[in-house]
Protein backbone atom coordinates (compact mmCIF):
# COMPACT_ATOMS: atom_id res chain seq x y z
CA UNK A 1 0.00 0.00 0.00
CA UNK A 2 1.32 3.19 -1.04
CA UNK A 3 1.70 6.47 1.21
CA UNK A 4 -1.88 5.57 3.97
CA UNK A 5 0.65 6.82 6.37
CA UNK A 6 2.83 8.71 4.78
CA UNK A 7 4.43 11.97 5.68
CA UNK A 8 7.50 13.69 3.74
CA UNK A 9 9.53 15.53 6.43
CA UNK A 10 9.32 18.96 6.89
CA UNK A 11 12.93 19.24 8.15
CA UNK A 12 14.59 17.56 5.54
CA UNK A 13 18.38 18.19 5.52
CA UNK A 14 18.39 17.42 9.59
CA UNK A 15 18.14 13.83 8.96
CA UNK A 16 19.72 11.93 11.58
CA UNK A 17 22.23 8.89 10.28
CA UNK A 18 21.46 5.63 12.20
CA UNK A 19 24.05 3.09 12.80
CA UNK A 20 25.97 1.72 9.70
CA UNK A 21 28.66 1.92 7.02
CA UNK A 22 28.32 2.11 3.77
CA UNK A 23 26.57 -0.70 2.87
CA UNK A 24 25.90 -0.09 -0.57
CA UNK A 25 22.83 -1.52 -2.28
CA UNK A 26 22.97 -5.27 -2.37
CA UNK A 27 21.61 -4.46 1.14
CA UNK A 28 18.21 -3.65 -0.20
CA UNK A 29 15.43 -5.45 0.52
CA UNK A 30 17.14 -8.87 -0.67
CA UNK A 31 16.79 -11.98 1.09
CA UNK A 32 13.42 -12.13 2.48
CA UNK A 33 12.23 -15.67 3.78
CA UNK A 34 8.92 -16.61 2.00
CA UNK A 35 8.02 -19.45 4.63
CA UNK A 36 6.61 -19.12 8.34
CA UNK A 37 8.64 -19.94 11.31
CA UNK A 38 8.40 -21.72 14.77
CA UNK A 39 10.33 -22.22 17.88
CA UNK A 40 11.00 -26.12 16.45
CA UNK A 41 13.47 -24.39 13.64
CA UNK A 42 17.22 -24.48 14.58
CA UNK A 43 18.49 -21.25 16.57
CA UNK A 44 14.58 -20.30 16.82
CA UNK A 45 13.61 -21.20 20.27
CA UNK A 46 15.31 -18.95 22.64
CA UNK A 47 13.45 -16.37 20.65
CA UNK A 48 9.64 -17.58 20.73
CA UNK A 49 11.08 -19.14 24.35
CA UNK A 50 11.67 -15.15 26.13
CA UNK A 51 9.65 -13.78 28.31
CA UNK A 52 8.52 -9.79 28.29
CA UNK A 53 9.59 -7.54 30.92
CA UNK A 54 7.05 -4.54 31.83
CA UNK A 55 7.45 -1.33 33.05
CA UNK A 56 5.91 2.16 33.16
CA UNK A 57 6.78 3.80 29.85
CA UNK A 58 9.25 6.92 30.46
CA UNK A 59 8.57 10.14 29.13
CA UNK A 60 6.59 12.93 30.46
CA UNK A 61 3.16 12.72 28.14
CA UNK A 62 2.89 9.00 28.74
CA UNK A 63 0.16 7.69 30.36
CA UNK A 64 0.88 6.35 33.41
CA UNK A 65 -0.82 3.38 32.98
CA UNK A 66 0.33 2.52 29.78
CA UNK A 67 3.37 -0.18 30.07
CA UNK A 68 6.65 -0.78 27.91
CA UNK A 69 8.55 -3.37 26.91
CA UNK A 70 11.40 -5.14 24.23
CA UNK A 71 11.45 -8.32 22.38
CA UNK A 72 14.14 -10.06 20.49
CA UNK A 73 13.63 -11.03 16.82
CA UNK A 74 16.25 -12.61 14.41
CA UNK A 75 17.95 -9.91 12.37
CA UNK A 76 17.63 -12.89 9.41
CA UNK A 77 15.49 -15.61 9.87
CA UNK A 78 17.64 -17.44 7.86
CA UNK A 79 20.76 -16.86 9.88
CA UNK A 80 18.79 -16.71 13.29
CA UNK A 81 22.52 -16.57 15.06
CA UNK A 82 23.90 -13.42 12.61
CA UNK A 83 22.35 -10.88 14.69
CA UNK A 84 18.91 -9.57 16.49
CA UNK A 85 16.97 -6.76 17.18
CA UNK A 86 15.06 -5.17 19.83
CA UNK A 87 11.36 -3.97 18.85
CA UNK A 88 9.71 -1.68 21.23
CA UNK A 89 6.53 -2.56 22.73
CA UNK A 90 3.76 -1.29 24.61
CA UNK A 91 0.29 -2.44 26.62
CA UNK A 92 -2.52 -1.61 28.59
CA UNK A 93 -3.40 -4.18 30.58
CA UNK A 94 -6.45 -6.30 30.94
CA UNK A 95 -8.78 -5.40 33.73
CA UNK A 96 -11.08 -8.21 33.70
CA UNK A 97 -11.06 -11.72 32.85
CA UNK A 98 -7.73 -12.08 30.81
CA UNK A 99 -8.22 -14.30 27.86
CA UNK A 100 -5.05 -13.62 26.04
CA UNK A 101 -3.96 -10.61 24.42
CA UNK A 102 -4.98 -8.85 21.41
CA UNK A 103 -1.96 -6.99 19.01
CA UNK A 104 -2.76 -3.59 17.12
CA UNK A 105 -1.28 -2.19 14.01
CA UNK A 106 -2.12 1.62 13.13
CA UNK A 107 -0.79 1.23 9.59
CA UNK A 108 1.62 3.12 7.15
CA UNK A 109 3.70 1.14 6.27
CA UNK A 110 6.17 2.83 8.88
CA UNK A 111 3.62 3.84 11.71
CA UNK A 112 5.40 3.01 15.25
CA UNK A 113 2.93 1.27 17.09
CA UNK A 114 3.99 2.64 20.87
CA UNK A 115 2.84 6.31 20.10
CA UNK A 116 -0.39 5.49 18.47
CA UNK A 117 -1.47 3.49 21.49
CA UNK A 118 -0.43 6.65 23.89
CA UNK A 119 -2.45 9.09 22.32
CA UNK A 120 -5.04 6.74 21.09
CA UNK A 121 -5.13 4.31 23.30
CA UNK A 122 -9.12 5.27 25.01
CA UNK A 123 -10.76 4.21 21.59
CA UNK A 124 -9.01 0.98 22.64
CA UNK A 125 -10.39 0.27 26.53
CA UNK A 126 -13.38 -2.02 26.22
CA UNK A 127 -10.91 -4.82 24.88
CA UNK A 128 -9.21 -4.75 28.00
CA UNK A 129 -12.29 -6.09 29.49
CA UNK A 130 -10.61 -9.41 27.98
CA UNK A 131 -7.03 -8.85 26.83
CA UNK A 132 -3.96 -7.17 27.48
CA UNK A 133 -4.19 -4.34 24.00
CA UNK A 134 -0.85 -4.52 23.13
CA UNK A 135 1.17 -2.91 20.40
CA UNK A 136 4.65 -2.40 19.14
CA UNK A 137 7.12 -0.38 16.35
CA UNK A 138 7.97 -2.54 13.97
CA UNK A 139 11.48 -3.74 12.73
CA UNK A 140 13.00 -0.57 11.11
CA UNK A 141 10.29 2.26 12.93
CA UNK A 142 10.07 4.27 15.77
CA UNK A 143 12.07 2.47 18.23
CA UNK A 144 13.02 -0.31 16.22
CA UNK A 145 16.26 0.18 14.43
CA UNK A 146 14.71 3.30 12.24
CA UNK A 147 16.23 3.48 8.93
CA UNK A 148 16.08 6.92 7.37
CA UNK A 149 17.28 8.17 3.62
CA UNK A 150 18.83 11.35 4.69
CA UNK A 151 18.21 13.73 1.78
CA UNK A 152 17.08 10.96 -0.80
CA UNK A 153 14.09 12.18 -0.84
CA UNK A 154 14.58 15.93 -1.46
CA UNK A 155 16.93 14.98 -4.29
CA UNK A 156 14.82 13.02 -6.02
CA UNK A 157 11.37 15.86 -5.80
CA UNK A 158 13.96 18.13 -7.00
CA UNK A 159 14.83 16.07 -10.11
CA UNK A 160 10.81 15.20 -11.33
CA UNK A 161 10.19 18.82 -10.37
CA UNK A 162 10.88 20.65 -13.12
CA UNK A 163 9.35 21.12 -16.52
CA UNK A 164 8.63 18.83 -19.43
CA UNK A 165 11.72 19.97 -20.76
CA UNK A 166 13.48 18.08 -17.94
CA UNK A 167 11.99 14.87 -19.16
CA UNK A 168 13.83 14.99 -22.03
CA UNK A 169 17.15 13.91 -20.01
CA UNK A 170 15.33 11.07 -17.98
CA UNK A 171 18.83 9.42 -17.42
CA UNK A 172 19.18 12.62 -14.78
CA UNK A 173 16.56 11.73 -13.26
CA UNK A 174 17.74 8.43 -13.01
CA UNK A 175 21.00 9.04 -11.44
CA UNK A 176 19.12 10.88 -8.93
CA UNK A 177 17.02 7.53 -7.99
CA UNK A 178 20.49 5.35 -7.50
CA UNK A 179 21.97 8.68 -5.21
CA UNK A 180 18.94 8.09 -3.13
CA UNK A 181 19.12 4.30 -2.67
CA UNK A 182 22.55 4.77 -1.82
CA UNK A 183 22.20 7.11 0.66
CA UNK A 184 19.25 5.14 2.29
CA UNK A 185 21.58 2.19 2.26
CA UNK A 186 24.12 4.41 4.05
CA UNK A 187 21.49 5.65 6.98
CA UNK A 188 19.76 2.64 7.77
CA UNK A 189 21.87 -0.14 8.61
CA UNK A 190 21.80 -3.77 8.40
CA UNK A 191 18.06 -4.06 9.42
CA UNK A 192 17.41 -2.40 5.38
CA UNK A 193 18.28 -5.89 3.92
CA UNK A 194 15.45 -7.46 5.82
CA UNK A 195 12.67 -5.23 5.97
CA UNK A 196 9.71 -5.55 5.06
CA UNK A 197 6.10 -7.50 5.69
CA UNK A 198 7.18 -10.75 5.30
CA UNK A 199 9.33 -10.91 8.04
CA UNK A 200 7.69 -8.27 10.28
CA UNK A 201 4.92 -10.78 10.09
CA UNK A 202 7.45 -13.28 11.41
CA UNK A 203 8.64 -11.09 13.92
CA UNK A 204 4.72 -11.02 15.26
CA UNK A 205 4.49 -14.71 15.90
CA UNK A 206 7.39 -14.43 18.22
CA UNK A 207 5.81 -11.86 19.93
CA UNK A 208 2.43 -13.83 20.10
CA UNK A 209 4.55 -16.61 21.57
CA UNK A 210 6.45 -14.11 23.70
CA UNK A 211 3.30 -12.60 25.06
CA UNK A 212 2.40 -16.34 26.05
CA UNK A 213 -0.68 -16.38 23.60
CA UNK A 214 -1.33 -19.88 21.33
CA UNK A 215 -3.25 -17.66 18.83
CA UNK A 216 -3.13 -13.99 17.65
CA UNK A 217 -5.50 -12.29 18.19
CA UNK A 218 -4.92 -9.05 15.79
CA UNK A 219 -6.54 -5.84 15.27
CA UNK A 220 -4.73 -3.81 12.01
CA UNK A 221 -5.55 -0.75 10.13
CA UNK A 222 -4.96 0.23 6.44
CA UNK A 223 -1.50 -1.26 5.85
CA UNK A 224 -2.04 -3.12 9.18
CA UNK A 225 -4.34 -5.12 6.73
CA UNK A 226 -1.41 -6.25 4.88
CA UNK A 227 0.50 -7.36 7.52
CA UNK A 228 -2.54 -9.72 9.38
CA UNK A 229 -3.17 -10.94 5.74
CA UNK A 230 0.64 -12.46 5.60
CA UNK A 231 0.20 -13.49 8.82
CA UNK A 232 -2.47 -15.86 8.04
CA UNK A 233 -0.56 -17.03 4.82
CA UNK A 234 2.45 -17.88 6.84
CA UNK A 235 0.90 -19.05 10.29
CA UNK A 236 -2.74 -20.17 9.56
CA UNK A 237 -2.76 -22.51 12.76
CA UNK A 238 -1.53 -19.64 15.17
CA UNK A 239 -4.93 -17.25 13.87
CA UNK A 240 -7.31 -16.54 16.83
CA UNK A 241 -9.83 -13.56 15.69
CA UNK A 242 -8.22 -11.16 13.56
CA UNK A 243 -9.74 -7.80 12.23
CA UNK A 244 -8.60 -6.16 9.50
CA UNK A 245 -9.92 -2.35 8.91
CA UNK A 246 -8.81 -0.44 6.13
CA UNK A 247 -8.57 -3.10 3.05
CA UNK A 248 -5.07 -2.86 1.42
CA UNK A 249 -4.66 -4.65 -1.85
CA UNK A 250 -2.39 -7.29 -1.89
CA UNK A 251 -1.99 -7.75 -6.27
CA UNK A 252 -1.96 -4.30 -7.37
CA UNK A 253 2.03 -2.59 -8.33
CA UNK A 254 2.81 0.02 -6.47
CA UNK A 255 2.43 2.03 -9.63
CA UNK A 256 -1.05 1.37 -10.14
CA UNK A 257 -1.22 2.14 -6.08
CA UNK A 258 0.21 5.10 -6.12
CA UNK A 259 -2.13 6.82 -9.07
CA UNK A 260 -5.11 5.12 -7.11
CA UNK A 261 -3.87 7.21 -3.84
CA UNK A 262 -3.57 10.26 -6.13
CA UNK A 263 -7.26 9.77 -7.56
CA UNK A 264 -8.39 8.90 -4.08
CA UNK A 265 -6.75 12.10 -2.17
CA UNK A 266 -7.77 14.28 -5.19
CA UNK A 267 -11.60 13.53 -4.44
CA UNK A 268 -10.89 13.76 -0.38
CA UNK A 269 -9.64 17.75 -1.39
CA UNK A 270 -12.32 18.50 -3.27
CA UNK A 271 -14.63 17.43 -0.79
CA UNK A 272 -12.81 19.78 1.92
CA UNK A 273 -12.96 22.47 -0.42
CA UNK A 274 -16.79 21.99 -1.21
CA UNK A 275 -16.85 22.32 2.60
CA UNK A 276 -14.60 25.46 3.25
CA UNK A 277 -16.30 27.63 0.70
CA UNK A 278 -19.47 27.42 2.80
CA UNK A 279 -17.66 29.06 5.39
CA UNK A 280 -17.04 32.81 5.30
CA UNK A 281 -13.80 32.08 6.82
CA UNK A 282 -12.42 29.76 4.17
CA UNK A 283 -9.38 31.40 2.96
CA UNK A 284 -9.82 30.08 -0.39
CA UNK A 285 -13.07 32.35 -1.06
CA UNK A 286 -17.14 31.06 -1.49
CA UNK A 287 -16.75 29.51 -5.04
CA UNK A 288 -15.65 26.18 -5.55
CA UNK A 289 -14.11 26.40 -8.98
CA UNK A 290 -11.98 29.17 -8.05
CA UNK A 291 -11.26 28.00 -4.42
CA UNK A 292 -9.25 24.53 -6.27
CA UNK A 293 -7.57 26.88 -8.48
CA UNK A 294 -6.10 28.83 -5.49
CA UNK A 295 -5.17 25.79 -3.74
CA UNK A 296 -2.94 24.44 -6.66
CA UNK A 297 -1.64 28.07 -7.35
CA UNK A 298 -0.71 28.47 -3.26
CA UNK A 299 1.42 24.41 -3.87
CA UNK A 300 3.40 25.64 -7.12
CA UNK A 301 3.87 28.98 -5.49
CA UNK A 302 5.18 27.62 -2.26
CA UNK A 303 7.30 25.30 -4.49
CA UNK A 304 8.75 28.45 -6.56
CA UNK A 305 9.24 30.41 -3.00
CA UNK A 306 8.78 28.34 0.17
CA UNK A 307 8.10 30.14 3.37
CA UNK A 308 10.96 30.40 5.78
CA UNK A 309 10.17 28.60 9.12
CA UNK A 310 11.59 28.25 12.75
CA UNK A 311 12.86 24.76 12.05
CA UNK A 312 15.88 26.77 9.60
CA UNK A 313 14.10 24.89 6.58
CA UNK A 314 11.26 26.56 4.54
CA UNK A 315 8.01 24.81 4.35
CA UNK A 316 7.26 24.19 0.50
CA UNK A 317 4.60 23.09 -1.62
CA UNK A 318 5.39 19.22 -1.20
CA UNK A 319 5.42 19.90 2.10
CA UNK A 320 1.74 21.34 1.90
CA UNK A 321 0.82 18.47 -0.09
CA UNK A 322 2.63 16.50 2.94
CA UNK A 323 0.07 18.31 5.19
CA UNK A 324 -3.43 17.80 3.53
CA UNK A 325 -2.47 13.84 3.06
CA UNK A 326 -3.03 13.81 6.53
CA UNK A 327 -5.50 16.45 7.36
CA UNK A 328 -8.09 14.80 4.55
CA UNK A 329 -8.04 11.40 6.17
CA UNK A 330 -10.58 12.56 8.49
CA UNK A 331 -13.48 15.05 8.58
CA UNK A 332 -12.89 15.80 11.88
CA UNK A 333 -9.63 17.67 11.03
CA UNK A 334 -11.25 20.07 8.67
CA UNK A 335 -11.82 22.88 10.90
CA UNK A 336 -8.25 22.67 12.20
CA UNK A 337 -6.44 22.49 8.60
CA UNK A 338 -8.96 25.35 7.35
CA UNK A 339 -7.75 27.60 10.18
CA UNK A 340 -4.17 26.20 9.57
CA UNK A 341 -4.50 27.38 5.99
CA UNK A 342 -5.68 30.60 6.58
CA UNK A 343 -2.83 31.25 8.75
CA UNK A 344 -0.66 30.50 5.75
CA UNK A 345 -2.57 32.35 3.23
CA UNK A 346 -3.69 35.32 5.15
CA UNK A 347 0.07 35.44 7.65
CA UNK A 348 2.65 33.69 6.10
CA UNK A 349 2.26 31.71 9.21
CA UNK A 350 3.21 28.01 8.30
CA UNK A 351 3.74 26.67 11.68
CA UNK A 352 -0.22 25.44 11.63
CA UNK A 353 0.60 23.21 8.32
CA UNK A 354 3.42 21.82 9.65
CA UNK A 355 1.65 20.20 12.95
CA UNK A 356 -0.40 18.46 10.13
CA UNK A 357 2.74 17.28 7.84
CA UNK A 358 4.57 16.41 10.14
CA UNK A 359 1.67 14.42 12.34
CA UNK A 360 2.44 11.11 10.64
CA UNK A 361 -0.63 9.28 11.33
CA UNK A 362 -3.69 8.74 9.36
CA UNK A 363 -6.46 7.61 11.72
CA UNK A 364 -8.74 9.69 13.67
CA UNK A 365 -8.29 9.31 16.90
CA UNK A 366 -4.99 11.06 16.67
CA UNK A 367 -6.92 14.25 15.38
CA UNK A 368 -5.45 16.02 19.37
CA UNK A 369 -1.82 14.67 18.66
CA UNK A 370 0.68 17.67 19.21
CA UNK A 371 2.45 19.35 16.78
CA UNK A 372 5.55 18.95 14.62
CA UNK A 373 7.65 15.89 15.77
CA UNK A 374 10.13 15.82 18.70
CA UNK A 375 12.73 14.20 17.47
CA UNK A 376 15.66 15.41 17.24
CA UNK A 377 17.91 17.42 14.23
CA UNK A 378 21.53 16.49 14.80
CA UNK A 379 23.78 14.06 16.21
CA UNK A 380 23.86 10.71 15.31
CA UNK A 381 21.28 8.18 16.54
CA UNK A 382 22.19 6.42 20.03
CA UNK A 383 21.47 2.63 20.67
CA UNK A 384 21.95 0.68 23.83
CA UNK A 385 23.63 -1.98 21.53
CA UNK A 386 24.05 -3.02 17.98
CA UNK A 387 20.26 -3.59 17.21
CA UNK A 388 19.01 -2.58 20.29
CA UNK A 389 16.20 0.33 21.31
CA UNK A 390 17.28 3.31 19.94
CA UNK A 391 16.19 6.33 22.31
CA UNK A 392 12.83 8.32 21.49
CA UNK A 393 14.31 11.72 20.73
CA UNK A 394 17.28 10.20 18.29
CA UNK A 395 14.45 8.65 15.93
CA UNK A 396 15.40 10.07 12.70
CA UNK A 397 13.04 12.55 11.06
CA UNK A 398 12.31 10.86 8.11
CA UNK A 399 11.78 7.91 9.55
CA UNK A 400 8.56 7.15 8.91
CA UNK A 401 8.76 7.73 5.10
CA UNK A 402 12.16 6.20 4.75
CA UNK A 403 10.07 3.02 6.50
CA UNK A 404 7.65 3.39 4.18
CA UNK A 405 9.54 3.29 0.90
CA UNK A 406 11.32 0.52 2.11
CA UNK A 407 8.80 -1.47 2.96
CA UNK A 408 6.35 -1.41 -0.06
CA UNK A 409 9.97 -1.66 -2.33
CA UNK A 410 10.48 -5.17 -0.40
CA UNK A 411 6.98 -6.01 -0.69
CA UNK A 412 6.82 -5.45 -4.58
CA UNK A 413 8.30 -7.89 -6.49
CA UNK A 414 7.86 -5.63 -9.73
CA UNK A 415 10.83 -3.04 -10.38
CA UNK A 416 11.34 -1.45 -13.98
CA UNK A 417 15.25 -1.58 -15.41
CA UNK A 418 16.68 1.86 -16.37
CA UNK A 419 15.87 1.54 -19.68
CA UNK A 420 12.11 1.01 -19.41
CA UNK A 421 11.80 3.62 -16.66
CA UNK A 422 13.60 5.98 -18.97
CA UNK A 423 10.36 5.03 -21.62
CA UNK A 424 7.91 5.58 -18.78
CA UNK A 425 8.57 7.97 -17.14
CA UNK A 426 6.85 11.12 -19.26
CA UNK A 427 3.62 8.90 -19.26
CA UNK A 428 3.96 7.96 -15.79
CA UNK A 429 4.29 11.72 -14.91
CA UNK A 430 1.42 12.73 -17.07
CA UNK A 431 -0.80 9.70 -15.98
CA UNK A 432 -0.03 11.23 -11.98
CA UNK A 433 -0.72 14.55 -12.80
CA UNK A 434 -4.12 13.39 -14.48
CA UNK A 435 -5.35 11.42 -11.28
CA UNK A 436 -4.23 14.46 -9.53
CA UNK A 437 -2.44 18.07 -10.01
CA UNK A 438 -2.49 18.62 -6.55
CA UNK A 439 -0.93 14.57 -5.09
CA UNK A 440 0.51 13.15 -8.40
CA UNK A 441 4.11 14.09 -7.88
CA UNK A 442 4.19 13.21 -4.59
CA UNK A 443 2.21 9.99 -5.38
CA UNK A 444 4.72 9.35 -7.66
CA UNK A 445 8.49 10.48 -5.92
CA UNK A 446 7.28 7.13 -3.53
CA UNK A 447 7.29 4.55 -6.03
CA UNK A 448 10.22 6.26 -8.12
CA UNK A 449 12.31 5.91 -5.09
CA UNK A 450 12.01 1.81 -5.27
CA UNK A 451 14.09 2.16 -8.45
CA UNK A 452 17.76 1.06 -7.56
CA UNK A 453 16.45 -1.51 -5.17
CA UNK A 454 16.67 -5.06 -5.58
CA UNK A 455 13.22 -7.02 -6.84
CA UNK A 456 11.23 -7.21 -3.44
CA UNK A 457 9.64 -10.68 -2.22
CA UNK A 458 6.68 -12.27 -4.61
CA UNK A 459 5.68 -13.92 -1.40
CA UNK A 460 2.69 -11.72 -1.00
CA UNK A 461 1.14 -11.99 -4.27
CA UNK A 462 1.96 -15.58 -5.28
CA UNK A 463 1.29 -17.09 -1.81
CA UNK A 464 -1.22 -15.16 0.20
CA UNK A 465 -4.77 -16.16 -1.14
CA UNK A 466 -7.28 -19.23 0.15
CA UNK A 467 -5.99 -19.14 3.74
CA UNK A 468 -7.15 -21.85 5.99
CA UNK A 469 -7.61 -19.91 8.64
CA UNK A 470 -10.87 -19.29 11.37
CA UNK A 471 -13.09 -16.33 10.08
CA UNK A 472 -11.45 -12.60 9.55
CA UNK A 473 -13.39 -9.78 9.53
CA UNK A 474 -11.97 -7.39 6.57
CA UNK A 475 -13.79 -3.78 6.96
CA UNK A 476 -14.45 -2.09 3.81
CA UNK A 477 -15.08 2.12 3.68
CA UNK A 478 -17.12 3.45 0.93
CA UNK A 479 -15.13 6.65 0.93
CA UNK A 480 -12.15 5.40 2.18
CA UNK A 481 -9.74 7.92 0.07
CA UNK A 482 -6.69 5.75 0.83
CA UNK A 483 -7.69 2.14 0.52
CA UNK A 484 -10.80 2.15 -2.14
CA UNK A 485 -13.81 -0.35 -1.43
CA UNK A 486 -12.75 -2.85 -4.03
CA UNK A 487 -9.80 -3.89 -2.71
CA UNK A 488 -11.62 -4.88 0.00
CA UNK A 489 -13.69 -6.78 -1.98
CA UNK A 490 -10.74 -8.38 -3.95
CA UNK A 491 -8.75 -9.23 -0.94
CA UNK A 492 -11.26 -10.95 0.43
CA UNK A 493 -11.92 -13.16 -2.60
CA UNK A 494 -8.24 -13.46 -2.62
CA UNK A 495 -7.95 -14.98 1.26
CA UNK A 496 -11.06 -17.11 0.58
CA UNK A 497 -14.02 -18.55 2.63
CA UNK A 498 -12.64 -17.16 5.62
CA UNK A 499 -12.87 -13.35 5.05
CA UNK A 500 -16.00 -11.75 6.27
CA UNK A 501 -16.64 -8.91 4.87
CA UNK A 502 -18.35 -5.62 6.54
CA UNK A 503 -19.42 -3.02 4.31
CA UNK A 504 -19.36 0.70 6.09
CA UNK A 505 -21.56 2.77 3.87
CA UNK A 506 -19.40 6.07 5.50
CA UNK A 507 -16.59 8.21 4.65
CA UNK A 508 -13.07 8.66 5.82
CA UNK A 509 -10.06 6.48 6.22
CA UNK A 510 -11.39 2.96 8.16
CA UNK A 511 -14.28 2.83 10.20
CA UNK A 512 -13.35 1.94 13.48
CA UNK A 513 -12.36 4.86 14.79
CA UNK A 514 -15.36 6.92 13.05
CA UNK A 515 -18.40 4.74 12.98
CA UNK A 516 -20.01 3.63 15.94
CA UNK A 517 -21.41 0.38 13.93
CA UNK A 518 -18.13 -0.49 13.04
CA UNK A 519 -16.58 0.06 16.09
CA UNK A 520 -19.27 -1.85 17.63
CA UNK A 521 -19.36 -4.86 15.73
CA UNK A 522 -15.19 -5.10 15.61
CA UNK A 523 -15.66 -4.90 18.95
CA UNK A 524 -18.15 -7.89 19.52
CA UNK A 525 -15.84 -10.07 17.39
CA UNK A 526 -12.88 -9.55 19.16
CA UNK A 527 -14.40 -10.26 22.53
CA UNK A 528 -16.74 -12.80 21.86
CA UNK A 529 -15.86 -14.48 18.46
CA UNK A 530 -19.22 -12.77 16.71
CA UNK A 531 -19.01 -12.72 13.37
CA UNK A 532 -21.71 -10.58 11.37
CA UNK A 533 -23.04 -11.89 8.10
CA UNK A 534 -20.61 -11.53 5.13
CA UNK A 535 -22.23 -8.31 3.16
CA UNK A 536 -23.61 -6.65 6.48
CA UNK A 537 -23.24 -3.40 6.88
CA UNK A 538 -23.04 0.14 8.74
CA UNK A 539 -25.03 3.35 7.51
CA UNK A 540 -22.89 6.31 6.62
CA UNK A 541 -24.99 8.14 9.90
CA UNK A 542 -23.78 6.24 12.54
CA UNK A 543 -20.52 8.21 12.86
CA UNK A 544 -19.11 8.38 16.56
CA UNK A 545 -18.80 11.83 18.23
Amino acid sequence: MLAKLSTRPVVRRCVLPGALGALGLALLGAGLPAAGADADEPGLSRFYDQKITWSRCGGEDMPKDLQCGKVTVPLDYARPRSGTLDLALARYKATGDKRGSVLLNFGGPGGPGVPELAYGGKDFMELTNRYDVVTFDPRGVGRSSPVSCGDGEEDVFAAIDGTEDDLSHPRDVLDHLKKAATLCAEHSGPVLKHIGTVNASRDMDVLRSALGDKKLNYLGFSYGTRLGAVYAAQFPDKVGRLALDGVDTLTEPLTEQGAAGARGQQVALDGFVDWCVQDIACPFGQDARSAREHVLRLVRSLDEDPVPTDFGEPFSGQDLVSAFSQALYSKEWWPSLERALAQLVEDGDASGVMAFATRGTSLPWRQTAAGPSRQTAAGPARQKAAGGLVDEEDVPLDNLPAALMAINCADDPDRPGAARLTEELGRLRAEYEEASPIFGRYRLTQVLMCYGRPKGTDFIRDEVKDVDTPGMLLVGTRGDPATPYRWTEETAKRLGDSAVVLDNKGEGHTGYASSKCVHRKVTSFLLYGTLPPSGSSCGAEERRP
